[in-house]
C-alpha cells in the first residue's frame, strides 16, 4: 500500500467541551480530507451541534464528563483504521496535514507523529518538548530555557523529539494498542508527556513533522483557573512519581 496516498485511511477522535461551531467547522475540514474514513466526536458535556450529514461521523454522548485519556481510549475502541488521530477541537487545518504526517510515520519503529502548530498571528506554539525535569520546570518558571525544540521550517524533514503536545497526534494502530493507550489516571494534562515517555521506553519513536501545520491558540487554562491548576499539579506529580529516575534516553539531540 502507498502510505502517501488517499488509499491510506485514518480515524480521527475529537472531544468537544461545548465547542459548538468551532468543532463543527473542524469536522467539515476533516471530511474534505480523503484519508479520513471515520470521525469520532465525543461530546463531553451536553451540547447541540449542527454537523454535516456524513456516514463517517459518529457522535458519542457522555453521561458525565470524562478525562482526556479516557475519552480518546473509548474512541479508539471503535477505531476501524490502521491510523488513529487524536485532535483538539479548537484547531484549524492549514490544508490537509495527513499526507505529510503519514509519510513521516513510514520510518522505522515510529509510534506517533505530530505536526507543528502556530497561533492565529502565525507565531509558533511550543508543541514539541524535551522530557520535563524538576530543574527544567524551575527554569521555565523564571522564563529561562523551557525545553522546547526549535520550530523547524516547513521544508525541514521530520525528526525525533522527546514528546509532543496532545493537540494533534497520529498513532499507528498497533503502537497505540501496544502502549495500552493513554493512562486514564491523568484526568487532564501530562497524558501526552506520559504516552510519549512510554513510547520511547518501548523502543518506539516520536516524531515532529514540520511539513504539516495547524493553527491553534493555546488557552493556558491552568494559569487562570484554580481547578485546572489543581489538575495540572496533580498530573505533574503523578508523572514524576511514575517516571522520575526511569526516563528513557528519548530523542538524540
Amino acid at each position: 500500500m502507498n502510505e502517501n496516498s488517499s488509499e491510506v485511511k485514518i480515524t480521527v477522535s475529537i472531544v468537544s467541551h461545548a465547542h459548538g461551531q468551532t468543532v463543527a467547522n473542524l469536522v467539515q475540514q476533516l471530511l474534505d480530507c480523503a484519508e479520513v474514513e471515520q470521525l469520532l466526536l465525543t461530546c463531553n458535556v451536553p451540547e447541540a451541534l449542527t454537523l454535516p450529514d456524513d456516514p463517517r461521523v459518529q457522535i458519542i454522548h457522555n453521561a458525565r464528563p470524562r478525562g482526556f485519556g479516557a475519552n480518546h481510549n473509548a474512541a479508539f475502541a471503535l477505531c476501524m483504521s490502521p491510523w488513529f488521530v487524536v485532535l483538539n477541537p479548537d484547531v484549524v487545518l492549514m490544508g490537509n496535514p495527513f499526507p505529510a504526517l503519514l509519510l513521516a510515520a513510514k520510518g522505522n519503529n515510529v509510534a506517533l507523529v505530530s505536526p507543528r502548530a502556530v497561533d492565529t498571528r502565525g507565531s509558533p506554539e511550543d508543541c514539541w518538548r524535551r522530557f520535563p525535569t524538576p530543574i527544567g520546570l524551575i527554569y521555565k518558571f523564571f522564563g529561562l530555557e523551557d525545553g522546547r525544540y526549535e520550530h523547524a521550517a516547513e521544508e525541514f524533514p521530520a525528526f525525533d523529539v522527546d514528546w509532543v503536545s496532545g493537540l494533534c497526534m497520529l498513532f499507528r494502530y498497533e503502537a497505540y494498542t501496544a502502549l495500552g493507550g493513554f493512562d486514564e489516571r491523568y484526568f487532564l494534562y501530562y497524558e501526552d508527556v506520559d504516552i510519549c515517555t512510554r513510547s520511547w521506553s518501548a523502543g518506539l519513536r516520536v516524531l515532529a513533522c514540520p511539513a504539516a501545520c495547524l493553527t491553534h491558540d493555546a488557552q493556558r487554562a491552568s494559569r487562570r483557573s484554580f481547578r485546572h491548576m489543581r489538575w495540572h499539579i496533580k498530573s505533574m506529580l503523578r508523572y514524576f512519581g511514575k517516571h522520575w529516575g526511569r526516563l528513557p534516553s528519548g530523542a538524540v539531540v
